[in-house]
């Protein structure tokens, strides 16, 4: 028989285990001991870079390089490099070949690349994918000969790798300031860096003259931030100064373009190093397609092995500087860098200006060469103290002879020699080693020579190391040499923003003829005559139809005039296209409409010239010079425009007195010459009476002669007001008198 559960037993048992897995903590605790050691290790150990110019990965790679042999050997499968990085940095394949990749000569990323390759690299500017690291092949460039020459004279620190196995530098002793030649990016936790390269040549002179007055104008010597992709770079001296000092500043960089007249094409042959080929390729064309620049027939990428081109093609007698002035403005074509200078010292970030990471620099660079000089003079010490052994040998070599002869056990050569000489034991081991064939005249006197040099190297060393003056003539000779033997010519050219002529952004807009159409349901569309050829029928809403259409050009302004006393100006440019197919676009959200409110009608002109008439469906008319509605800013909403004690029925623009038509819905009509209207001087005028109305009817109908519908001969024209008004018929009666 089964034995019954005990529910109350098994439910003290889970309270007991739940008790011992769970712990009540606060937020904060588990932040500080969760969440901080990871953001910690995100900021130190992988986004960061540090003084020597490298993030850690960068660093493992390179130096995992230097240890295969690859600083003057051949090259070797990027795959191989990948594993054997492996055992200093435990990260995934893809990741390692990625940081490998982006430090290649191929790539084009770095200005000055620490790694030569074969093989397809991508393009930094270019979206296009690598190759397989098993396709590809790289090798330590000889600028790279600048990151290890010193490495292994106790320069720096070593640590333990992750698993203790290998021994791995913390930084490397390099020779130049590599941090601000090339550039680095990278995303921590609640911070990120964001270094521009700059000129070699231009940072070393910068930094000879820092060295010799931390206090110098370093823009004597830097110019402007060198990026590889070139470009033209529009300088602002107050940037400029931000970045050297502080680290921050956003400098804007423009691509470079030549026309071809023959093809009537743009070449872009550098972009901005923010950007890429494919991003301004989207870019244009989604311009295109919408109607924004309407100047370029087609634009390709035609990048080859000559290297980057994009070709825009434009249309006839199209103005190239003004396409590139709306590329310029619309595109990344004109990119801003945004420089955050953010290096890690002593383990801890800062964000610093060119000045201070140059100050920085130098006392890193200091320590590496008083590291390295003492490091020189111990081993040449350590010779020369060989050697002032050896000359006691020397000076009876018989006696040493007969020692080792009459010595009967090999391990009593070395005392018996210290013992016979007064010499130490490292002494009489270097000596003992030494060949019979070796003890001749020459071999002694070579020694001997060896011995004085080694004398006057050490006296030369020791002289550096202790003067502050000759260490610092010993940095910048071995700058000066780097940037005789690297340095290039400027890639990004420079241009003062006070030469850049920025086109108003009326300039840029495209102008082209349209038609525009306001339906009863308040909907609108604004449709390029183009397109009209190709698709003339309107559609339009269910049980909608068009009350205003006039044809016009984008380049100008719209006033829209609604049945709430409001008035909406706008550029008709910022209006959105519409096709013939589309029902439009509805006016109450692209004007922010209130509840309940319609636009009656619109007016298109390029001046305020002429009057604008409001009908009100009491019969009366209300004429005011256009211009009331022109204002010194440009406001979009214009309030209390007129006259609200009674409904509006509708309003005309007429550029100068002209006939209009009243109809009111008792099928009255009247015709008259707006000159019979008096012109109010005030928008809040009540106007003047112009038809007469029974009680209970209202004008339903004010319009020109033109918008009726059917011929404005039938309606009888009046030259007083008020009037009656009378009924249409098929012939113009005699004006009334009346």
């Amino acid at each position: 028989m089964a034995k019954k559960r005990d529910k109350k037993k098994e439910s003290d048992l889970f309270g007991e285990m739940t008790r011992e897995r769970f712990t009540e903590q606060s937020v904060s605790d588990t932040l500080i001991k969760n969440y901080m050691p990871y953001a910690m290790s995100v900021i130190v150990s992988r986004a960061i870079p540090e003084i020597d110019g490298f993030k850690p990965s960068q660093r493992k790679i390179l130096y995992t390089m230097y240890k295969m042999g690859l600083l003057n050997g051949g090259m070797t499968k990027s795959a191989n490099v990948v594993g054997a990085t492996m055992k200093l940095n435990p990260h995934g394949n893809d990741a390692i070949y990625e940081t490998i990749v982006r430090m290649t000569r191929g790539n084009e990323s770095f200005t000055h690349p620490f790694i030569d390759s074969k093989g397809n690299m991508g393009k930094h500017y270019s979206k296009d994918s690598f190759a397989a690291a098993r396709y590809t092949e790289i090798t330590l460039s000889k600028l790279s000969r600048e990151l290890f020459s010193e490495i292994d004279k106790d320069t720096v620190d070593f640590q333990d790798n992750y698993d203790g196995t290998m021994k791995e530098p913390i930084l490397l002793p390099v020779t130049f300031p590599s941090i601000l030649v090339n550039p680095n990016k990278g995303i921590a936790v609640a911070m990120s860096t964001q270094i521009p390269t700059f000129n070699l040549r231009e940072i070393v002179e910068a930094t000879c003259a820092f060295i010799d007055d931390n206090s110098c104008d370093l823009k004597q010597y830097i110019k402007a931030p060198d990026f590889s992709t070139g470009g033209i770079l529009v300088y602002d001296e107050k940037i400029m100064d931000s970045i050297i000092e502080n680290g921050k500043g956003s400098l804007k960089v423009r691509a470079r373009y030549v026309y071809d007249k023959s093809s009537s094409s743009i070449e872009i042959n550098e972009i901005p190093f923010t950007t890429t080929t494919d991003m301004i390729l989207e870019e244009v064309a989604a311009l295109v397609k919408d109607g924004k620049i309407k100047d370029i027939n087609d634009i390709r990428d035609s990048t080859d092995k000559e290297g980057l081109k994009i070709t825009v093609e434009l249309k006839r007698n199209s103005d190239p500087d003004l396409v590139m002035s709306k590329l310029y403005r619309y595109t990344s074509l004109e990119d801003s860098f945004p420089s955050n200078i953010n290096i890690l010292i002593n383990g801890q970030a800062r964000v610093m200006g060119v000045r201070s990471v140059l100050g920085e620099w130098y006392v890193f660079r200091t320590t590496c060469v008083k590291r390295g000089l003492i490091f020189d003079i111990s081993e040449k010490e350590e010779r020369l103290h060989l050697l002032t052994g050896l000359e006691k040998i020397l000076l009876d070599i018989d006696r040493a002879i007969a020692i080792i002869r009459n010595t009967e056990h090999d391990a009593d050569v070395i005392p018996n020699l210290c013992d016979g000489f007064d010499i130490d034991y490292m002494q009489a081991e270097f000596i003992a080693e030494i060949k019979l064939r070796n003890i001749n005249k020459e071999y002694i006197l070579s020694k001997t020579a060896e011995k004085e040099k080694l004398e006057k190297d050490i006296e030369r060393l020791t002289g550096i190391l202790v003067s502050p003056k000759k260490i610092n003539e010993l940095i910048k000779s071995q700058l000066r040499e780097i940037a005789d033997k690297y340095g290039i010519d400027r890639k990004t050219s420079i241009i003062d923003a006070s030469e850049v002529s920025e086109p108003s952004r009326e300039e840029t807009i495209e102008d082209y003829n349209l038609r525009v159409l306001l339906t009863r349901d308040g909907y609108f569309k604004k449709i390029p005559l183009t397109s009209l050829k190709t698709s003339p029928e309107q559609k339009l809403k269910d049980n909608d139809a068009v009350i205003k259409a006039q044809e016009w050009h984008n380049k100008s302004e719209i006033v829209f005039i609604s049945d709430k006393q409001s008035v909406y100006k706008m550029r008709l440019y910022e209006m959105p296209e519409s096709k013939a197919q589309s029902i439009g676009d509805y006016l109450a959200n692209i004007l922010d409409l209130s509840e309940g409110e319609h636009i009656k009608t619109f007016i298109l002109r390029d001046d305020y010239k002429g009057i604008v008439i409001f009908g009100f469906e009491n019969g009366r008319a209300l004429k005011v010079p256009y211009d009331q509605f022109e204002t010194k800013g440009y406001r979009r909403k214009l309030k209390n425009a007129y006259n609200g004690a009674s409904p509006l029925a509708n309003a005309v623009y007429l550029p100068k007195d002209g006939e209009i038509v009243f109809g009111t819905d008792g099928d009255k009509f009247a015709r008259m010459d707006s000159s019979v209207i008096p012109l109010s001087s005030s928008r809040s005028g009540r106007g003047t009476a112009v038809i007469k109305l029974k009680p209970g009817q209202t004008v339903n109908l004010f319009c020109l002669p033109g918008d009726l519908g059917f011929p404005a001969k039938g309606i009888a024209a009046v030259r007083k007001i008020p009037t009656a008004g009378g009924p249409a018929k098929n012939s113009e009666p005699e004006a009334e008198e009346s």
